[in-house]
């Protein structure tokens, strides 16, 4: 089974999760449920230099890279971002660079989440998932 593969299993397990719920109430706390499993960000990396830029609430990124796989950790000063952060790092943690650049992150259409966020919130949503890319741009370029 290829790693792409993983990522899809990933995005599926998350839209059977949301299934479960019938409204938006439900959902909104099954995310802020989500939030409090985040890998937590170590303090030194809650600086200006890893806050994604344009989000409504804070929220802090960090990737490193090992054995050739990409590992985030992030926390944010809003319950919703966390848990929507923490969705993001789910499927995409541990994924190799070229997986992070090419996955489409279906989930997020599947559950509805994108309509169902204020437009700055989906906006934010969107420069979450462009920063993880990013960082997995810059660690394929800086090790290959």
């Amino acid at each position: 089974m290829s790693n792409t593969d993983i990522l899809t299993i990933k995005e599926n397990q998350i839209v059977e999760e949301f299934s479960a719920f019938e409204d938006w109430v439900d959902k909104y706390s099954y995310i802020i449920e989500l939030g409090k499993t985040l890998p937590i960000i170590d303090k030194k990396y809650k600086t200006d230099n890893f806050v994604i830029k344009g989000c409504q609430a804070q929220v802090w990124l960090f990737a490193e890279f090992k054995d050739g796989r990409v590992y985030y950790s992030a926390d944010s000063d809003a319950l919703i971002t966390k848990g929507i952060v923490s969705i993001l790092i789910r499927v995409l943690s541990g994924a190799t660079p070229d997986e992070i650049i090419s996955a489409n992150m279906s989930c997020i259409d599947k559950i509805g989440l994108k309509e169902h966020l204020s437009p700055t919130r989906a906006n934010g949503l969107l420069l979450m998932i462009k920063q993880m890319k990013l960082y997995a741009l810059a660690y394929k370029t800086k090790n290959s």
